[in-house]
């Protein structure tokens, strides 16, 4: 394994979503791309913070390698994590747990949203959703 190199530009501190959030270049020679934990660490180390506050995605190699360029986020707080970072990301992150619904059971659950009309529509299709994504 050779050594990676960590760049960032653009940085922006975001007071409002309690987080810092910048543009990661890695140059990496003789690697295909570098996994997001190592990232997550050297820029954890780099900052000072928790690797588990740092959020990585977005990243694209460019043509011929060696170069990959992406995102990254860097919450001051897990809470803060947990409200304004989207759901999949925390999945992947491993701090959520994927709830895992048929197929079926969300495609009855929107289609019986469908039928209803007018001002309870929204709260049908939000208990509609409900009773798909239990069972």
């Amino acid at each position: 394994m050779s050594a990676v190199v960590v760049k960032t530009r653009k940085f922006m501190r975001n007071p409002l979503l309690s987080r810092r959030q910048f543009i990661v270049d890695i140059i990496h020679p003789g690697r295909a791309n570098v996994p997001k934990k190592e990232l997550q660490d050297v820029v954890g180390g780099m900052y000072k913070m928790d690797p588990k506050l740092v959020v990585l995605f977005g990243f694209r190699t460019k043509f011929g390698g060696g170069k990959s360029t992406g995102f990254c986020l860097i919450y001051d707080t897990m809470e803060a994590m947990k409200k304004f970072e989207p759901k999949y990301r925390l999945v992947r992150s491993g701090e959520l747990e994927k709830k895992s619904t048929s197929r079926k059971a969300i495609k009855e659950a929107k289609n019986k949203g469908k039928k209803i009309r007018g001002t309870g529509a929204s709260i049908a299709k939000h208990k509609a959703k409900r009773a798909g994504g239990d069972s």
